[in-house]
Formats: C-alpha cells, structure tokens, sequence
C-alpha cells in the first residue's frame, strides 16, 4: 500500500523546534523515520513524502533512508508551506489513483491503528479515519486536538472547538482519491483546503468513516513536552518481557534504561555494547585473579557495571531499529565467555587463598551448570511461557548469577559464592529437564 507523509507544515512551536519537525531526533531515531518504519511494519511499501522550507534536508535524509531499508520514497516539494495542509496532500494527486495512508512527520503510533485501518478499505468515495475514545490518554495535549463527533462508526464532525464530542482525531486516515477532489471543491466553494474542512465536508454526505484505535499508542510531537512524553513512552515499552525474574524487571533494567537512553544519541551499535560488557567482565576477571580484597571488591562492582552495559544492548537495538539475527546471537556468544571468566577468575581467587582441590571442583560445577543452565533456557521458556508470564517472579538466569558474584565479592566469600551458585544453576537445571520431560 502506498503512504503519503506531509512533512512541510509550520508549526506553531518555537524557532528552534519547527525548522525541521521531521528530523527531530526521537531517542536517536529522526521523527519521519519512525513513521516510516512504523508504516512499513503496518503493510505500507510506497511512500511518498510532501516537503517544503528547508526540505532539502529532509530530501537527503529520505534518500538515503530509502537505500537502507530498500523501499521506494518519493520527495515531492509545496513551496508554500503557510498555507492550509490540503494543498499539500494535493501535490501528490497524480501519483496516487488507490487507496493510501495519510500520515504526518510529526505523528508516532502504534503499526497496529494502521493495520486496523486496511482490515477495514474504503468505497471508492469515502475515508476512513483512526480516533480516538480515551480522553484521558496521557499522550496528547487536551488543549491542542482535533476533537470529533461520531455515530454509528459514521463521522458527524470535526474540529478543534467542538463543543460536543466523543473522541478525538488521531490524525491516521486510509483515503481514496476522492480527497483530492474534495479538497480542490473546498477551495473553490470555502477558499480553504485544510484537511479538517475537506473531512467536515465528506461526513456531512455519509463519506467518512471512522475505527476505533481501542487504546493504541499515538502520539502528535509538536512540541519539547510532546518530545519527552514520546520518548518516556518508548522507554516504558521496553521495561520488560514476560521470561524477566525480579533481578531484571526491578533491579538491572530500569539502570540500564536509563543508561540506554543516553546511548542512544550516539553512534554506538549494539554489538559495540555487546562487546564493551564483555570485555569489562574479562577485566573483572582479571582482579578476581590479582588476589586480596580491593581488587575483588573492584571486580565485583565491575562484573555489576557490566551486566547492567550488557542489558542495554538490546534496548539500543530496538530503539535505533538496529536489531538482527546476528546481534542477539553475537550478544549470546559473549555472555557465555564472560561467565565463563568471571567464574574462573572467582575460582582463581578462592584457590590463591587455600589450594584445596575441592575449590577447582566446585568452581567446574559452577562453570559447567552455568553453561547447561543457558543451553536449556531457550527450550523451557518456549514450553513454559504462559506459565512464565502469569508469575512474574523469580528466575534463575545470568543476573542472578553475576549478581551472586558482585555479592561474594562485596562480602569476601568467594568460595561461598561458588558454592552457591554451583548448587543453585545444576538444581535448576535438573528441575528444568524433569519439567521438559513432563510437559515436552
């Protein structure tokens, strides 16, 4: 499906703000990229993006997005952007003869209100337009919306001062060709091409259609508030997946979100912080070997640093778009060979103190178990994720491994430390394969 994006409207914002809504960086990602993206993940594979002061720089930002994600974007230019966003959408009428999107640069949503927008396709003379009921969703500025009036799914009105209403325009609309029209009668009869008279005027004749976005996130960005609002949003959506145990929803991942969110307005990769988490562990290591209690304590705090780095590879991923296959098993390849230092160098240390053969043992359980631990973790989780998801509770996974270790570490007990981690990994590990075998 193709998508039309208008991108050469002046805000009503400060200076510094309106010059380029559509590059405003969002947690690192360019506002018109989301949309896009988003677009694309909704079924768009089309896109055709109106401009204007200054649009220059977004026609190279979009040209080289459209090498990357290898999609077609065609930049068209309304050289006056002061007036009404109807002449814009008209600048695209002869490339668009079928059903399209109608986005603008500075709207963040769910791919899901599109989606639900093509499960329902227009007649040839109608819209259908998103809204939303909610009207205490937190996302937008009451003082600053398009409020609408509907019946029977049928849009009744529209407009910023509607005295009465029960929802309050997204601003996503599935359109015809039948706008284009619309709008060229607008200006002719009204002297007005906005979208919302074009709109007023098909619901006065039956023509506008409307779907609920039943709570999905959207967003208008139009302002430094708006900014923070979206971007607390994003973070929100990352705190957590259904296999997390208590360590990582209330300990580890709210410090590494809030390190993620600083990483993200820079040009770090996410196989970059792979790497950095891991080579903080080798160091770890290093200082559990060096012997006596400084360098242990040092190493512990190191090995919790990194854990937290580690955690934040991921979040970068999803946020900047960065995600793949090669990076969650890169990630994975590394945490094996980071526990298995941190362990080793944990056992080093406690034979430094007292060569007991017994300690060499133990610190092969605890390094063998931990490696068994995440070999089965995989094939659990996927028989026991309703389970899993209902709980919410506790886990025996990596963070609790390295955080056992920052503990030893914080309270000299190294060969305790093994020892604990050993018992706990291998009975969890049996426990997992009886559950398997039960349930498989």
């Amino acid at each position: 499906m193709k998508c039309l994006i208008i991108a050469a409207e002046k805000d009503s914002g400060p200076q510094q703000w309106y010059d380029n809504t559509a590059l405003v960086p969002v947690l690192g990602v360019p506002l018109i990229e989301r949309g896009i993206r988003s677009a694309i993940e909704a079924g768009a594979d089309d896109f055709y993006v109106v401009t204007g002061n200054q649009g220059e720089y977004v026609q190279d930002f979009l040209d080289r997005l459209a090498g990357h994600l290898k999609i077609p974007i065609t930049s068209l230019v309304n050289k006056d952007r002061e007036k009404e966003n109807g002449f814009s959408v008209l600048q695209a009428r002869e490339y668009l003869h079928e059903p399209f999107l109608l986005l603008t640069d500075d709207l963040l949503f769910d791919p899901s209100i599109a989606r639900k927008l093509m499960e329902h396709p227009p007649a040839d003379d109608e819209i259908i337009i998103a809204i939303d009921r909610n009207a205490q969703n937190s996302f937008f500025d009451l003082e600053d919306i398009t409020r609408v009036k509907t019946e029977d799914g049928k849009l009744k009105d529209i407009g910023n001062g509607l005295k009465e209403s029960n929802g309050v325009d997204t601003g996503i609309f599935l359109c015809t060709p039948a706008i284009f029209e619309t709008l060229e009668h607008c200006v002719e009869k009204y002297g007005d091409a906005s979208m919302s008279r074009a709109v007023r005027f098909l619901a006065a004749r039956g023509q506008a259609n409307t779907v609920d976005i039943n709570g999905h996130f959207w967003i208008d960005v139009t302002n430094p508030a708006a900014l923070q609002r979206a971007e607390n949003a994003l973070m929100a959506d990352l705190r957590g997946k259904p296999n997390d145990g208590l360590l990582f929803r209330y300990f580890f991942r709210p410090l590494s979100g809030m390190l993620s969110r600083r990483l993200v307005n820079y040009r770090i990769t996410p196989n970059q912080i792979s790497f950095f988490s891991f080579f903080c562990c080798v160091v770890a290591a290093g200082l559990f070997a060096l012997g006596g209690y400084p360098a242990l304590l040092l190493g512990g705090f190191l090995s919790l640093f990194a854990m937290i780095i580690d955690c934040c590879d991921g979040a970068v991923a999803r946020l900047k778009f960065q995600g793949s296959d090669y990076g969650g098993w890169f990630d994975a390849v590394l945490d094996r060979y980071a526990d298995a230092f941190l362990l080793f160098g944990l056992t080093w240390h406690a034979y430094s103190a007292n060569t007991d053969p017994l300690i060499l043992f133990i610190g092969f359980l605890a390094i063998i178990g931990s490696f068994v631990l995440s070999y089965t973790a995989d094939k659990y989780d996927s028989l026991m994720r309703d389970r899993i998801s209902q709980t919410k509770g506790f886990r025996v996974g990596r963070e609790l491994r390295v955080f056992l270790i920052f503990l030893g570490a914080l309270l000299n007990q190294a060969f305790f430390t093994l020892i604990l981690i050993a018992v706990i990994v291998n009975i969890e590990t049996i426990r997992r394969v009886i559950i398997c075998r039960d349930n498989g």
